[in-house]
């Protein structure tokens, strides 16, 4: 089992580093020369865009634009009221009970500093009145936080020069430093010596601009960078990551409006996971923006806009988020090359973002307003059918989007949970039913779900196996190569729950546990937990089990298949020969022939029942081949198998 949520702050001694070699500092991501312009458009063809970036879909390319305002000479209205910090405009009865957890910052605001007031809204940021958006929080934000306007976002660091960067950054920061701060100056020149806009040059410098030390800085600027990838690079062995836990490559920065790496942070405890449907393909654009730097094309709906949903988070009191297609790469753009290696990491520990987290979701569709009409629970975009959400649901969740007419604020009609039309009541029924997922049930869950790619489906599942180790994600692997794959990752009670569970052999050449497809197919499972245990042993490709076994038992009456479950006889032998007879039941339409099987008795058990099995199968030597499930129908009869004294404990090789 995996530790809970693992802490990613990184402290460092505050010393200078010594013999720093030349290198590109302090952000090696690559960025494309565009001149002065920051809207400035690269030439690109339409690209093909997966979903979580799975499989091909055509959308038509666009460019964020901002509205065309004049750069203010500082990037915040002042005011002489001490209000207290981070009071927003909107109203956040929308959060739920509990609320995201508040994170400490070890380089917070000192006390005796008070920022000025900043507002931002739909129109300066969009070009849009607010009165034509239908969610409230999207309108404005306004607080003291330290927030930056998206055009100041979007203005180069050359166009500003060192002393416009510090002059800003002192506004916004409420600090008086000047060129002569040691090592600070280094700092702005190299910011513009990369081509850097402001957005990204204040992500960086936010974090650290409290510090007591500039003398440091440069020091803890790199080795947070190359902790950073040399824990990327040794989280994947092979086709394995054998650290699930590692936090998201990158993050949205809501203060800067800037996807960045995720060790700007420090914490990655602070940041908020955003769970949507994607929406249909006709429906959708990809959107080259400044905000994740033009690395790709980012596939939103096309009458949404980034800013709006950037406003919506910040009145969530959010100061980093996670929002899949601007941190995690897409098809298309300059680093294509690099998206398959990155998504071996990236795509099965996308569940980490959301486990033990509290998550903004998008029932319908990013940005858009939460709405229910007919047909939208059974659409194949419906967020409840979607693969990849399941295991997005996190610890606690607000849903964004939030009108006051808005269908989460119906009421019922009685205490018996109904709402004034079947849909309100099937809708409301289906958010209160929304929880975390134990295996089984995360399997049979993934049954009624969708993905573009079908093998996301099994991605989708990696995090919710709870594993020390998850399969690294291909997006060209079979179906069954990527089942067996997570299969192998599962602990020894959930390979167990598959053997005990499967009523049938598997079909794709391994028989003690099912295929994908069967998993796909066939009912449900019963029982939360199993007592049965699978182990594998990777070095001989071997799956085993230490079992109680019963040699020799005849099965009667499952050779001729009849509808519906299938009632049979076993006998037992006891020491002395005497035959013991025992009703047997087998949930599945194909025949069993009469005959002598070798038994392995098990049972699953929830807190309110059990539930007790026998597997049939054929031995040779210490291998057992698996022919059925068979269910025993009475409590009395389990407990009569014990007092046969028959029964021996063995291992075998599945």
């Amino acid at each position: 089992m995996m530790d809970k949520k693992r802490s990613y702050s990184i402290s460092f001694p505050d010393v200078t580093r010594h013999g720093l070699k030349s290198r590109q500092a302090p952000f090696p991501e690559k960025t494309s020369e565009r001149g002065e312009n920051p809207n400035r458009v690269p030439k690109r063809s339409v690209i093909e865009q997966p979903e979580h970036g799975s499989s091909s879909e055509d959308v038509t390319c666009v460019l964020e634009a901002t509205p065309e305002l004049s750069l203010p000479s500082h990037p915040v209205s002042s005011t002489t009221e001490d209000e207290s910090s981070g009071t927003s405009s909107a109203d956040k009865s929308n959060v739920g009970k509990s609320g995201p957890p508040k994170v400490v910052d070890p380089w917070r605001q000192p006390e005796n500093i008070s920022l000025p007031e900043v507002t931002i809204s739909a129109f300066t940021e969009a070009g849009l009145e607010e009165l034509s958006i239908t969610v409230p929080k999207q309108w404005a934000y306004t607080s003291r936080k330290p927030v930056i306007s998206s055009r100041l976002a979007d203005t180069l660091c050359a166009t500003l020069g060192i002393q416009g960067i510090l002059d800003q950054l002192n506004t916004i920061l409420g600090t008086s430093y000047t060129i002569d701060t040691p090592s600070l100056s280094s700092l702005l020149e190299e910011c513009i010596a990369n081509k850097h806009d402001f957005g990204m040059a204040y992500s960086l410098l936010r974090r650290i601009w409290y510090t007591d030390d500039w003398s440091t800085i440069r020091a803890q600027i790199y080795r947070r960078e190359e902790e950073d990838r040399e824990e990327r690079q040794k989280a994947v062995v092979g086709n394995r990551v054998v650290d699930p836990r590692m936090p998201p490559r990158r993050v949205w920065d809501l203060y800067s409006n800037r996807v960045v790496p995720s060790w700007y942070t420090i914490m990655d405890e602070s940041i908020r996971p955003l769970s949507h449907a994607w929406v249909a393909e006709k429906d959708r654009v990809a959107l080259w923006t400044p905000i994740n730097r033009y690395e790709w094309p980012v596939p939103i709906p096309n009458d949404i806009n980034l800013n709006l949903v950037r406003i919506e988070m910040l009145n969530l009191e959010e100061e980093y988020a996670w929002l899949d297609v601007l941190c995690l790469r897409q098809v298309g753009g300059p680093g294509e090359a690099v998206r398959p290696e990155e998504w071996k990491l990236d795509v099965p520990t996308i569940g980490s973002v959301y486990a033990d987290n509290f998550v903004v979701v998008y029932l319908s569709g990013l940005g858009r307003p939460l709405s229910l009409e007919e047909g939208d629970l059974d659409s194949d975009r419906s967020w409840f059918r979607r693969a990849w959400t399941l295991q997005e649901v996190g610890d606690d969740r607000v849903f964004a989007g939030d009108s006051p007419d808005g269908p989460q604020h119906a009421k019922p009609v009685d205490d018996e949970g109904n709402y004034e039309t079947e849909l309100l009541t099937r809708f409301h029924r289906q958010l209160n039913s929304i929880d975390n997922l134990l295996i089984y049930e995360a399997l049979e869950g993934m049954q009624n779900r969708l993905s573009t790619n079908p093998v996301d489906k099994i991605a989708g599942l990696s995090f919710l196996m709870d594993s020390d180790w998850i399969p690294a994600y291909y997006e060209t692997q079979s179906l069954e190569e990527a089942w067996t794959a997570l299969v192998n990752s599962m602990d020894v009670e959930g390979r167990g729950k598959l053997f005990l569970s499967s009523p049938e052999p598997g079909t794709a050449g391994i028989k003690w546990r099912p295929s994908w497809d069967q998993v796909m197919t066939k009912p449900r499972f019963d029982g939360f937990y199993t007592e049965l245990q699978v182990v594998r042993d990777d070095e001989m490709n071997e799956d085993l089990c230490q079992v109680n076994t019963i040699e020799k038992g005849l099965v009667q009456g499952l050779a001729v298949v009849e509808k519906g479950n299938q009632c049979g006889e076993l006998i037992v032998e006891d020491e002395i020969g005497t035959k013991h007879r025992f009703k047997i039941v087998a949930a599945h339409d194909y025949p069993i022939p009469e005959d002598t099987y070798t038994l392995i008795l098990g049972y699953n058990y929830s807190p309110t029942d059990s539930h007790f099995y026998c597997v049939i199968g054929q031995r040779q030597g210490k291998r057992f081949e698996k022919v059925s499930l068979l269910k025993i129908v009475d409590k009395e009869d389990w407990d009569h198998f014990q007092d046969l004294h028959v029964m021996k404990k063995c291992q075998y090789i599945l």
